[in-house]
């Protein structure tokens, strides 16, 4: 999937119908009129009595109090974005009262992968211009191969004098095999411990990212050495012509993947950590954007993948440091490693 492609909007725009408070509906008896993928008309509705607008095939549903402005689709059946097509968007403008309500937008997601997966959606939220209002991002877990679903995402409440919301595109949709969804707390997996990714840190082209594991299980995890990966792209394949290093000195100093790897126990309960350190320096070549990491904690371990979203410019290099014990890490008991007896 080219960056173009995922970064073309599906924008949904059109001019604000607003009335009255219980004022009468676009058509007769109170309903929604359908075109054949014409525009869909919103009845002014009082705060008690919001219906859901814009989808002929749901049934309406209670939305927060306010009056909703369902803009009009450029068609029923419009293009879908890797597989993510917008439905519906309702915005809340400032005449209605609603100015910290959250606009939303509803959405199908169909599977086009041929294995069960978990989706990470974000939606661009759009000014009249244009421009970008907010982000917001929507998680869908274990849609099947060929499923569509349905769902909803919302913006944040609109802060001071924030632009009205009169569009909505599909920025990015991240996907990753249901059998290999990270976790950070919740029902412990069959491996008997968590593994994901932090949210990292970026200063001066430099990044930094945590891999870290929980064991969740009831038995000792032992572990002595460098988390093994692979790296894919936005279509999982793998992405070759990149070394991975042992320790990330080589990136950069001061991030303690430097010193050796030294025998590591958990308890249950207790957690590791091993970084993750690139540099996004990009000159002659193509550069490198490389999102989804498969991590194995231990050669024997089942895969676990995270989406560090590398963007690796012409470096060809990720450095990896080794597990060592998460000496901050609180358990459920609200205790570190440090405090344990």
């Amino acid at each position: 999937m080219s960056t173009a492609s995922r970064t073309t909007p599906a924008v949904l725009a059109a001019a604000l119908l607003l009335a009255a408070c219980g004022s009468e509906s676009a058509s007769s008896g109170g309903e929604v009129g359908e075109g054949d993928g014409g525009p869909v008309r919103a009845e002014a509705l009082c705060p008690s009595d919001v219906a859901r607008y814009g989808s002929a095939s749901s049934e309406p549903s209670v939305r927060p109090s306010g009056t909703p402005t369902a803009l009009p689709l450029p068609s029923v059946n419009g293009g879908a974005e890797d597989g993510v097509k917008i439905t519906a968007l309702y915005a809340w403008g400032l005449e209605s009262g609603c100015a910290g309500v959250d606009n939303s937008a509803d959405f199908e997601l169909t599977n086009q992968q041929t294995e069960t997966a978990t989706y990470t959606l974000t939606f661009g939220f759009l000014s009249p211009s244009g421009g970008a209002v907010d982000n917001a991002e929507q998680t869908v877990e274990a849609v099947g191969p060929g499923r569509t679903v349905k769902g909803t995402v919302a913006m944040g409440e609109r802060v001071g004098d924030a632009p009205e919301v009169t569009g909505v595109k599909v920025i990015k949709v991240r996907s990753v095999p249901q059998a290999e969804a990270s976790s950070a707390s919740g029902t412990c997996p069959k491996s008997g411990m968590h593994l994901y990714a932090d949210e990292g840190d970026a200063a001066m082209g430099l990044r930094a990212v945590g891999l870290h594991l929980v064991n969740c299980g009831t038995r000792p995890i032992r572990l002595n050495g460098y988390p093994r990966l692979t790296i894919q792209d936005e279509d999982h394949r793998p992405v070759d012509g990149v070394r991975i290093l042992q320790g990330t000195d080589q990136i950069s100093t001061g991030l303690g993947g430097d010193r050796g790897p030294q025998p590591v126990v958990l308890r249950p309960g207790e957690a590791a950590v091993a970084g993750l350190a690139w540099r996004n320096t990009t000159q002659a070549g193509e550069p490198v954007n490389a999102p989804y990491v498969r991590v194995w904690a231990e050669p024997a371990a089942d895969p676990v993948m995270v989406v560090p979203e590398l963007d690796l410019g012409t470096t060809g290099k990720l450095g990896v440091g080794p597990w060592r014990k998460d000496e901050t890490h609180r358990d459920s008991a609200g205790g570190t490693a440090a405090e344990r007896p």
